[in-house]
């Protein structure tokens, strides 16, 4: 399991998450968890503006409009593409469970880019938006991808055929957009201190919250749950189906949070099993993984962290099994065409 971050100060920190059991439970009180340092080095020639990671390979951008993809199992970059006339804002790859096979990319010229990982290179560039893009969700289909702009718009891009397909006026400018659920039958947007649930079919809306202060970062988890942080430097998590608060980290960080990420054991975030294990970031540079379930008992204490000392902008994460399987390319290449195949 791996947490990576990116920085203000150009830098990628890559902290493994290891976890030994003291006894044969799962409680938090037997489970003694250490941030180890994996890598960290300056990726990029400005701050960085998104990560993400899926099974062994993780992707950043940054506003000296390059893309550049690594991998974990031997925290080497693979390749870098330059975009010349625009900067990546949000990045998200998609494909089998250890080795993706494509990268979806929304720019600050409104622009998304769909890349291919083997090799890495721009397969497409499709105008979406008047604007710069906030954030980009690619459905667990990989047809199609949900985007949200500056130019108060939500769209919906056709990945198979490369064009948009859906485009709608909001009230408010979206930060953040999400698939989550069964099959991604639903998604959620951040709006400043609201949050909105709908139904990915139609759009129906099903549920919305509202925080106390602006929210800058979510991630979803099974069973309906919504992870959320910002301004108001602690973690909630929302409850769609009850329409209400599930629990609350409050204080969290000292400063905001800019990074959150539900730390599922085997990458699978509609296994069955309660996610308990969450990782957070701050502005101030401290990564804290947290046991959610020691909330009931009015316990808010880390269960692990760790202080880069650097401004963190962005955090994404892989599990365990993910990268205790590693694979070569032309091993994941031959899965993913089975995984197509059997679609």
């Amino acid at each position: 399991m791996s947490l990576l971050a990116g920085s203000y100060e150009r830098f990628i920190w890559g902290y493994k998450l290891k976890h030994l059991k003291t006894a044969t439970t799962t409680t938090a009180e037997t489970l003694n968890l250490t941030l180890a340092p994996q890598f960290s080095y300056a990726a990029h020639l400005s701050p960085i503006k998104s990560i993400t990671v899926s099974g062994t390979v993780a992707a950043s951008s940054a506003g000296d409009d390059t893309v550049k993809l690594y991998d974990l199992t031997t925290s080497t970059e693979l390749g870098s593409v330059l975009l010349h006339s625009s900067s990546a804002t949000s990045l998200s790859l998609f494909g089998a469970s250890f080795f993706p096979t494509n990268l979806i990319a929304g720019a600050t010229t409104g622009d998304v880019h769909i890349f291919d990982i083997d090799p890495f290179v721009l397969l497409k560039t499709v105008k979406v938006h008047k604007k710069s893009v906030n954030d980009v969700a690619v459905h667990p289909s990989g047809r199609v991808a949900l985007t949200v702009a500056r130019d108060l718009r939500l769209s919906m891009v056709n990945l198979v055929r490369g064009k948009r397909s859906y485009y709608s006026r909001l009230e408010n400018e979206v930060d953040v957009v999400k698939y989550f659920g069964e099959g991604g039958d639903k998604f959620f947007m951040c709006s400043g201190d609201n949050v909105c649930v709908h139904n990915s079919e139609d759009a129906r809306l099903i549920a919305e919250f509202e925080n106390s202060k602006r929210i800058l970062c979510a991630a979803p988890a099974h069973n309906g749950l919504i992870f959320t942080g910002g301004e108001d430097r602690g973690i909630t998590a929302w409850d769609s189906a009850a329409g209400k608060v599930a629990y609350q980290i409050e204080d969290a960080h000292k400063t905001r949070v800019k990074g959150i990420v539900v730390l599922s054991r085997d990458g699978n975030s509609s296994s069955a099993e309660s996610p308990f294990l969450v990782g957070s970031a701050s502005s101030d540079g401290v990564i804290r993984v947290w046991d959610v379930r020691a909330t009931s008992k009015g316990k808010s204490v880390p269960l692990s962290e760790a202080d880069t000392k650097s401004r963190l902008t962005c955090l994404a994460g892989t599990s365990i099994k993910s990268l205790k399987q590693p694979q070569t390319k032309k091993d994941a290449s031959e899965n993913n065409a089975e995984e197509m195949d059997g679609a």
